[in-house]
């Protein structure tokens, strides 16, 4: 089978996604754009707010279904860059742009890849969704269709991972702590010094550690990353605020790692959500065995993606590198973009998931 005109369609809708400007929450002109790409090439999406999805054409509920989902929005650029962030610039592999590596190509990746498979038969439904606000975990990108799309047996994550399989991604919470003293005048032995009254809290967070370690995301790791007290000099203050960071491995759910900090703790705290849990699937899964066949290698993520968002069995794989991501003269390759096309497809062609 010839996918060439699928990847030859995938590098020019990236050129055309690039030179969207398509920050989070600020998505709908590309979300347009992609929408009419859609229709042109027979394709019939929905669509609710900036997020688009398309089943494929012989869906039945008979069959177990797979979620192709990446993301539409981008960070802001940054004041470095060389080249223009929103004009597509080539230099031999290259194509330089905002978006182009995370995640406008896994984006345009999997497309290709839907619509290549739509001209076989599968044994399961495929859905393909482009979503939004992504980069900021926002309520109203895919969280917001899940209850549109169905049941899902399994999803796909397109994010940049060099086509290899991350079958792990750390969960993210962010706490905020406050430790309680008493004012009094810095000359005098007056008050409680809260910010004293803090340490051995601060220290409990950097040394302890949770006993269950997992095999690709190591422990749970807590960081203070932000602490604030005091008013002037000679006042003892009466009130230390710091943040922690905590990135949570499968082993916990955030809300029952976030009562466990709690009893060890005793100072005020407060989750600011509970909603970036952790996700995993297991490597004996079909589609992670196959993986291993084709030579994509397992490993856990540290970051984050709307893989925290979605409560049904997911892997994180696209073309390109999460180290270009969020920096200036951000690239994808076009030999990436053809690469990772080849890899899903091989990846999803044929692949049983009746058994799961």
């Amino acid at each position: 089978m010839d996918l060439h005109p699928y990847t030859s369609d995938a590098i020019q809708l990236l050129k055309q996604m690039i030179s969207i400007p398509s920050y989070s929450r600020k998505e709908k002109e590309v979300a347009d754009m992609f929408e009419q790409f859609l229709l042109s090439k027979d394709l019939l999406p929905q669509r609710k707010g900036n997020n688009l999805w398309v089943r494929s054409s012989d869906f039945s509920a008979e069959k177990p279904t797979i979620l192709f989902n990446s993301h539409l929005d981008t960070v802001k650029e940054l004041d470095s860059w060389s080249y223009d962030p929103f004009s597509p610039s080539e230099k031999e592999d290259r194509i330089y742009g905002l978006g182009s590596n995370d995640a406008g190509a896994s984006v345009v990746s999997l497309l290709a890849v839907f619509r290549f498979l739509e001209e076989t038969r599968q044994s399961y439904n495929f859905i393909f969704s482009a979503t939004a606000e992504e980069e900021i975990s926002g309520d109203n990108g895919v969280a917001s269709i899940l209850g549109d799309l169905g049941e899902i047996s399994l999803g796909i994550v397109g994010e940049p991972t060099q086509m290899d399989m991350a079958v792990a991604e750390k969960g993210l919470m962010v706490i905020d702590g406050e430790v309680a003293g008493k004012s009094g005048h810095a000359a005098r032995e007056e008050g409680v010094n809260a910010i004293y009254e803090a340490l051995p809290v601060i220290e409990w967070f950097r040394s302890y550690e949770f006993p269950e370690k997992s095999a690709f995301l190591g422990p749970v790791k807590m960081t203070v990353t932000g602490i604030q007290s005091g008013s002037q000099h000679n006042v003892v203050p009466d009130v230390c605020r710091f943040v922690v960071d905590v990135r949570v491995n499968e082993f916990y759910r955030n809300e029952e790692l976030f009562q466990i900090i709690q009893k060890q703790v005793g100072c005020q705290l407060k989750a600011r959500s509970y909603r970036l849990n952790s996700s995993s699937i297991p490597v004996d899964h079909p589609l992670v065995k196959r993986g291993g066949e084709l030579g994509m290698k397992n490993y856990g993520s540290p970051t984050t993606s709307d893989q925290a968002r979605l409560p049904f069995t997911t892997v994180k794989i696209g073309p390109g590198d999460s180290a270009r991501s969020h920096t200036a003269d951000e690239f994808i390759c076009k030999s990436e973009i053809i690469k990772g096309i080849e890899k899903y497809f091989e990846l999803l062609n044929g692949l049983n998931i009746h058994s799961i």
